[in-house]
């Protein structure tokens, strides 16, 4: 070989990506030294596992954010001399660096500083995580890798519901850190997204980023054209979105679909279970509501597990289907049996069984909600938007999801203290209108590439 040869290997070889450090495509000849580390990535999936593993771990801070009330709330409320409805307040403020406030928290000043500081942190995860993780999967791995977000979401509550078991909530809220104090150097070890980076115009960056997120052996060409092709002109820095342009189909639908997804994802009552289900499980009779609720904490994250598996193979609208009718059929039980208790005797064994039935039917609804509803609007929002509005788009979506959250839960005790069998009854009908939305208006997105997605909306 020519020592020009070698010369032009050895350029085209500092140009490849590498693991140690987000910004490898900056680099240069630094990382030269680390030339060998190449092999380690070039399996075809390996380099996007791990990048979807690493980030991962912002959504286990996500829920463990969203279980940290359950097994706490009565705690903080003794230890502060809290009154029920400031307790609601500080649970209904958006929930990564707060939770030290909280640890620390002697009025409820510090408690409205951490829950604001975790909100600002979580709403920004849970918008770019599962954007991210569409971005760099290939089409054939996207919803069981973007299913790693609700995934992760589960994992966070379940390890929050454990712990707050056996530890103090101070020392809970110290905990919570760890998540993010792992993530943060993680990131310094992945590619930025292929599709941002040529939508930024970052052209051999993105070809670069793309080559080792599919390995070094992987012939790019059609995706990279395809890709290309679809960010065209509105990639350019220059270009400016507006809000006019959601007025275009092509903008408008998706957006309607995302929004309405995510919208109806929390107003099926989910998050007010969670975050109340030891006062839920209390009121249906259960002695060890804290255990019980650990209890739903792990089979979500079964169920959610079953779901990551099956997306790609029984494709998102069949999920979703299935979910919301399993949604509303469980939250009729838990309802029909609650309105029932109201005419039973407390000592009696059909009191009993009707305590048994009420948390059976929760259960079956975080199952139902676990299979589809959980993390599959946040998939399909992250691939149907187009690229060029999607920072807009997506800021929208997830503003009305986290609104609709904060509703729910600053209503949900309200409206148990109210009637537990008429605030079932209110989820039960949003969840029987999402089993329509679903039908009607919902894309099915599995086997299609985000590019091909984006002219469906054409």
């Amino acid at each position: 070989m020519s020592s020009r040869d070698e010369t032009e290997e050895a350029r085209n070889e500092l140009r490849r990506p590498f693991m140690h450090t987000g910004s490898w495509y900056r680099m240069g000849s630094r990382q030269s030294s680390m030339m060998g580390s190449s092999q380690v990535i070039k399996d075809n999936s390996i380099s996007v596992l791990a990048c979807v593993l690493i980030i991962a771990l912002g959504p286990i801070q996500f829920g463990f954010t969203c279980g940290y009330s359950s097994p706490t709330q009565a705690a903080i409320i003794k230890d502060l001399g809290l009154t029920v409805s400031e307790s609601l307040m500080i649970a209904a403020i958006p929930n990564i660096i707060g939770w030290l406030c909280i640890s620390f928290a002697e009025d409820t000043s510090f408690l409205y500083m951490g829950r604001l500081l975790e909100g600002f942190g979580v709403g920004i995860i849970s918008y770019t995580v599962p954007v991210y993780i569409a971005e760099i999967a290939p089409q054939n791995m996207r919803g069981g890798l973007g299913s790693v977000n609700q995934l992760s979401v589960t994992i966070g509550i379940m390890l929050a519901y454990l712990l707050g078991l056996f530890v103090p909530w101070r020392i809970l809220a110290v905990l919570g850190t760890l998540p993010c104090i792992v993530l943060i150097p993680g990131l310094f070890f992945i590619p930025e997204s292929p599709r941002w980076l040529a939508k930024m115009g970052m052209t051999d960056d993105f070809e670069t980023s793309l080559q080792v997120l599919r390995g070094f052996e992987t012939d790019i060409t059609v995706e990279v054209n395809e890709i290309k092709r679809s960010v065209g002109t509105s990639t350019k820095r220059s270009s400016t979105v507006r809000f006019v342009d959601l007025k275009r189909r092509r903008y408008y639908f998706p957006l309607m679909v995302g929004i309405g997804l995510l919208v109806l994802q929390q107003l099926g009552g989910i998050n007010g279970v969670l975050f109340y289900s030891s006062t839920i499980f209390e009121s249906a009779g259960v002695t060890s509501s804290n255990a019980a609720t650990f209890g739903v904490g792990a089979i979500q994250v079964v169920a959610t597990a079953i779901s990551t598996w099956l997306v790609d193979k029984a494709g998102r609208r069949l999920l979703l289907t299935i979910s919301s009718v399993g949604m509303t059929i469980s939250l009729v039980i838990v309802a029909a049996a609650f309105y029932l208790k109201e005419f039973v005797s407390h000592d009696s064994d059909m009191y009993s069984m009707l305590s048994i039935l009420s948390v059976v039917g929760v259960v079956a609804m975080v199952v139902s909600f676990s299979l589809g509803m959980g993390p599959i609007p946040w998939l399909i929002m992250s691939e149907i938007l187009p690229v060029n509005i999607k920072g807009l788009a997506g800021s929208i979506a997830t503003l009305a999801n986290w609104f609709i959250s904060w509703l729910i839960t600053m209503t949900a005790n309200l409206l148990l203290a109210w009637s537990s069998g008429g605030t079932f009854t209110l989820y039960g009908l949003v969840c029987a209108f999402t089993v329509v939305f679903v039908t009607l208006w919902v894309p099915e997105t599995k086997g299609k590439t985000l590019e091909e997605l984006q002219a469906l909306f054409r």
